[in-house]
């Protein structure tokens, strides 16, 4: 069990480095579009992030913060639906903002909770 939990957690973690990094390397640039990196770094976090849950719910010993992940599951539906709906597409700046604040407040919560 430990040997699969620490493969979703490397993967979710490089969900969420793809989903950030997508974002943050358009920083400086004129026209921000969702990129691949962004879309599959989004559907990876929540698929991953729900499989994580689901071993953690099977452990005996382990408690699960259902408050916590909730708030990150509803974060991640967000982030996954902005992202699919605007693929391939240019944004404006407003949505790219909070993509990107999304994101960040969605670390903050898995760091600091």
């Amino acid at each position: 069990m430990d040997f699969a939990h620490d493969v979703l957690l490397f993967v979710h973690l490089l969900g969420m480095a793809a989903l950030f990094g997508g974002a943050f390397v358009q920083v400086n640039v004129g026209q921000r579009v969702v990129n691949n990196a962004m879309l599959h770094g989004a559907l990876t976090q929540v698929v991953t992030g729900l499989l994580l849950v689901g071993l953690r719910e099977r452990d005996a010993d382990a408690e699960v913060d259902h408050a916590k992940v909730g708030v990150k599951f509803g974060l991640a539906v967000v982030i996954g639906l902005l992202v699919w709906v605007n693929r391939g597409k240019t944004i404006p700046d407003g949505l790219y903002a909070g993509l990107l604040g999304l994101t960040a407040v969605t670390i903050g919560v898995a760091v600091f909770w």
